[in-house]
């Protein structure tokens, strides 16, 4: 069995492809670096990313499938599986040898990396339902969230057009980083050096007292009530609830609060 193990990057996918076409081998396997090596493993090749490797693949890859296939592989990455690292690099590996894999859902390969991309897909929708925002007093809009994917790339857009004229900062508190928006045009990428002088809580999300909005506490109190007042007893569907609402969302929602 050969392995290549890479740097977990999707980088280090496409450099992957790169080497495996440079040197004439096709590996079983892609294993991220430190992972435990299969028993029956008798070579292993460490591969170096490097941005050449991969952009040449990349370029590679835009001639030979959709635009909507380049987006699902991005998007499976997404994931953050660590099983969808060989299914990955075998789906583009074979890209460049068959015609019209991407559409050949009967390839296991291909089948498991649309799958991953599509749950990935259906839960960056989800976020866009399920956030909810608080308004500091100086007039930003702070929204805490704990994905299952790494889905805060796939929706800053759809908030920058639905709130252009207004600053705010989603932030993955599974994943320590947010994004803010300055309420004009601009987008960065933001890290907190000091996670215990955070002005929220990573545990639900919610906004320090001192720092939140009057206004918004009593929309908070208003939306709580609302939302019990809409609730009939005797239509609570319990289970229909969870399937709209998954309950993993909860603990960052105004409402469950």
């Amino acid at each position: 069995m050969l392995v290549y193990t890479f740097d977990q990057t999707m980088d280090g996918v496409l450099s992957a492809v790169f080497d495996a076409y440079f040197r004439h081998q096709q590996p079983d396997m892609l294993m991220g670096e430190g992972e435990p090596l299969p028993l029956f493993c008798e070579e292993v090749y460490k591969v170096i990313t490097t941005e050449e490797k991969a952009s040449r693949v990349w370029a590679g890859l835009e001639k030979h499938v959709s635009k909507e296939a380049l987006r699902l592989l991005m998007v499976s990455w997404l994931s953050e599986d660590k099983a969808l690292s060989t299914p990955l690099f075998h789906y583009i590996y074979k890209v460049f040898g068959t015609k019209g894999i991407e559409r050949n859902f009967s390839d296991p390969d291909v089948l498991f990396v649309t799958n991953t991309a599509r749950r990935v897909m259906h839960e960056q929708l989800k976020m866009k339902q399920f956030i909810r925002f608080q308004k500091a007093k100086d007039g930003t809009y702070l929204a805490v969230i704990s994905p299952d994917n790494n889905v805060l790339p796939l929706i800053t857009d759809h908030f920058q057009d639905r709130f252009g004229d207004q600053p705010w900062l989603i932030y993955d508190a599974k994943r320590r980083y947010g994004y803010y928006y300055d309420g004009k045009s601009s987008v960065i990428r933001i890290t907190f050096q000091d996670e215990d002088a955070l002005p929220f809580s990573l545990d639900n999300g919610k906004l320090n007292d001192d720092l939140l909005s009057e206004n918004d506490k009593l929309m908070q109190d208003l939306w709580r009530t609302y939302f019990k007042a809409i609730c009939i007893k005797e239509r609570m569907n319990p289970k229909k609830q969870l399937s709209d609402m998954p309950r993993r969302y909860w603990r960052y929602m105004t409402e469950k609060q």
